[in-house]
């Protein structure tokens, strides 16, 4: 029986296989995934897949189909059931899975769903989510009676998590879980903390009604604010939508960005790891940079993208890695993967165990002015060469150094400025940050002149 299945092009993404229920993706493309993955996890001499869900009103139906793909390539499926995409990377490690597949639609609307795949606890992205859509197509699959077999790991992954927790003080925390996946383990984790732990939105429900499950979007934090205000809180924290991505208020309900946080956690990881390398992805802060420099550590700038982080961590050996997205990777201590619950835990050690408030850290980095992350179409076939073409310009230009890992990062006395091609939508992505609003205005004014060089019109900056 011939199994080709054709997906629809648009869903086989960067870093994940990701589309809108009912329209561009369903449960039959699932079922095509597993029987793809299946077999490339059984070509590679693999047998065992951990599989996981969020709590989107599909994932239940997309699992199942999913689970039956790869059980039919022979595998034996380790299905652990509803949680954070963080709870099927702890299973993937201590259950030493070959494989690994999260159906999750991440902090996308509700109507998103999709898939995160995992092959010898790396990531499966770029080319090899173009393979696994030909071989799909193909319909060669590999066959055999598998398994499935129900294991719940999630109060192992509470477990684990309280482990690394160390601290004296009982602090006061506002937790904001979005009505994701992460919502019944907090629960839990908050069980096993000392202090007072308020909970919202606690309930994991698929369509989100109290806000977009983003965390990087401040106005999806005003109710955090306003909770930690009112109730005296020492700070708040809140979730995406599958709980890889972390996002924190202080005391006074100023948000902590991811390059801020990271700078935090890393004076600990630096006074156990002196001079270690802790990696930030390009639209990081200088303050990010010269904080680590100043703590003595290694401070390296790498591409935007989690699973690009992730390789780049594996390739350096680097402890600790963020991006400015909330994701971030601890492997001091740790499995290395991008886990908010985890970085929650790290962070309340922190200040549990000090006695400087969350408040007076964030007062003690460098203060910068800067723009918003600015996101702006640009055709799918013009937007690297739009960068080609600014980098062309640039070559050799006095005054200005040019860092071209991801787009085009230029520096110059002012500050400096970022311009990089989405690699998951038609979009360039600009920044600019300097020390002064005068220095912001002609960083501006330099990226303007770059774009309208190129034929397109300059963002609106705000």
């Amino acid at each position: 029986m011939n199994e080709a299945h054709v997906f629809d092009s648009t869903i086989l993404r960067e870093y994940d296989i990701r589309g809108v229920i009912g329209e561009t993706l369903t449960a039959e493309d699932l079922h095509a995934v597993g029987r793809a993955f299946g077999t490339i996890v059984a070509a590679k001499g693999g047998h065992t897949v951990a599989v996981g869900y969020d709590g989107r009103l599909s994932s239940v139906e997309l699992e199942a189909a999913l689970s039956a793909g790869l059980a039919a390539c022979g595998l034996i499926v380790m299905r652990v059931g509803l949680g954070p995409t963080p709870m099927l990377y702890y299973a993937v490690h201590t259950l030493q899975t070959d494989a690994g597949a999260m159906i999750t639609g991440s902090h996308n609307p509700p109507e998103y769903n999709g898939v995160k795949l995992l092959l010898d606890s790396g990531s499966f992205y770029g080319e090899d989510i173009q393979k696994l859509g030909r071989m799909a197509a193909s319909g060669d699959f590999a066959a055999g009676e598998g398994e499935q077999i129900s294991r719940s790991v999630s109060e192992d992954y509470v477990k684990r998590l309280l482990e690394d927790f160390n601290g004296d003080k009982p602090l006061a925390v506002a937790w904001d879980a979005g009505n994701g996946a992460a919502g019944e383990v907090l629960r839990k984790l908050v069980g096993g903390l000392a202090g007072r732990h308020l909970l919202l939105n606690e309930t994991i429900d698929g369509t989100f009604p109290a806000h977009h499950p983003d965390p990087t979007v401040e106005k999806n934090l005003e109710q955090l604010k306003e909770t930690v205000k009112a109730e005296g809180c020492d700070l708040g924290i809140a979730f995406d939508g599958d709980g890889d991505r972390i996002g924190v208020v202080d005391s006074q309900g100023r948000v902590l960005w991811g390059d801020q946080l990271l700078a935090i956690l890393a004076t600990e990881v630096l006074a156990d790891l002196p001079g270690a390398t802790i990696i930030a992805d390009v639209k990081a802060s200088q303050v990010f940079f010269d904080e680590i420099a100043g703590l003595g550590g290694e401070a390296l700038m790498w591409r935007t993208g989690h699973s690009l982080i992730k390789a780049k961590m594996q390739e350096t050996g680097a402890p600790l890695a963020g991006e400015m997205s909330g994701h971030i990777f601890f492997k001091h201590r740790y499995f290395g993967f991008d886990d908010a619950l985890y970085a929650a835990v790290r962070l309340l050690s922190i200040l549990s165990r000090g006695d400087e408030s969350l408040a007076r850290m964030r007062d003690r980095l460098a203060r910068m002015v800067n723009t918003p992350e600015l996101r702006f179409d640009c055709p799918e076939n013009r937007k690297f060469e739009v960068i080609d073409e600014v980098r062309g310009r640039l070559k050799g230009t006095a005054g200005v150094t040019v860092n071209d890992i991801d787009g085009v990062r230029v520096q110059s006395d002012d500050g400096w400025w970022l311009l990089r091609a989405s690699n998951t939508q038609a979009v360039l992505v600009a920044r600019c940050e300097s020390a002064s609003l005068e220095g912001l205005q002609r960083l501006k004014q330099a990226l303007s002149g770059q774009l309208r060089e190129s034929g397109l019109e300059a963002p609106d900056f705000g």
